[in-house]
């Protein structure tokens, strides 16, 4: 027996309208050319599927059967052509988020709520364990977007410049750097530096500042939230280097102060990988203007 989907939509049309004429009617074609697809049906079954003589006109006991497997196919099949045409206007989609900057999440929730609201049938996601891995990820199609501080040449990848930010050095205020102007790689030698648990090469502090200088701190601590390195610092358990959006709040308390790094300042640069193909969908252009704008706000705060 082979069955398609026309042939289910005819048994829901045909028990719906209780007639050939009107179910010939909804589905938009002729009495004759139904009754001809409903015979045709009927033949390939083996058995009848409707009660003949009855007004209304009826299902048999096998056309019901029919007509289950009609109620329970037919929505799913609308439900994912309604799908089809939300991608294909650019309504709908996938965004799945890949992040190599560990204090990103600081900005993004903000610019996720936004984009959130403005594309309700995007699927969102953060995919933070791929970080290490995140550009093959993308290329492999498992994420798509990775927030990076480090773009790459790779075919069908595209890295959209978000914004620049400072890494800013961060002590207690009775720390005796505090009084300095600026700080070098060569005062965190009896230093402990607080981190966040990454690699050093994922941090500013290391590729912009003491690697280049062949400077190792006394200690490093690795802490996962910034709330709690900033707690440590403000005892007196350490020193920090953090980007610019994190520390709007510590700006104005009288706990901490924050030091450029080296007489020049320190200037970083976070861009948005795509796949080429993706990077001109309307919610993804949109996502990158929010990614673009929002965190500024961060900044100025």
């Amino acid at each position: 027996m082979h069955l398609e989907f026309r042939h289910l939509r005819t048994i829901r049309a045909i028990h719906q309208a209780g007639g050939v004429a009107r179910a010939a009617d909804l589905l938009n074609i002729t009495q004759s050319a139904l009754s001809h697809q409903l015979k045709g049906l009927e033949e390939q079954c083996g058995v009848a599927l409707f009660v003949r003589r009855t007004k209304p006109l009826k299902l048999s006991a096998a056309g019901m059967k029919l007509l289950k497997l009609a109620e329970d196919v037919l929505p799913r099949i609308d439900a994912l052509e309604d799908e089809f045409r939300a991608l294909i206007s650019g309504k709908s989609g996938r965004l799945h988020i890949a992040i190599e900057c560990h204090a990103c999440f600081e900005w993004l929730f903000p610019v996720l709520e936004l984009f959130r609201r403005a594309w309700p049938d995007v699927d969102v996601d953060i995919r933070p364990g791929l970080a290490f891995g995140a550009l093959p990820a993308l290329a492999r199609e498992e994420v798509d977007l990775v927030v990076s501080s480090d773009p790459e040449t790779l075919d069908g990848i595209e890295f959209t410049p978000l914004f620049d930010y400072e890494p800013r050095f961060v002590a207690a205020r009775n720390h005796p750097l505090a009084r300095r102007a600026h700080i070098e790689a060569e005062d965190f030698r009896n230093e402990t530096l607080i981190t966040y648990p990454v690699d050093r090469a994922r941090l500013d502090v290391f590729t912009g500042l003491l690697t280049p200088a062949k400077v190792e701190p006394r200690a490093i601590r690795q802490v996962e939230l910034t709330a709690v390195i900033l707690l440590l610092v403000a005892s007196g358990r350490g020193v920090a280097v953090l980007p610019d959006w994190v520390l709007r709040e510590v700006n104005y308390s009288s706990d901490y102060v924050t030091l450029p790094l080296t007489a020049q300042g320190m200037t970083k640069r976070l861009y948005a990988a795509t796949r080429s193909d993706d990077s001109t969908k309307p919610f993804m252009s949109h996502f990158l203007r929010l990614a673009r704008t929002e965190p500024l706000k961060l900044q100025r705060a």
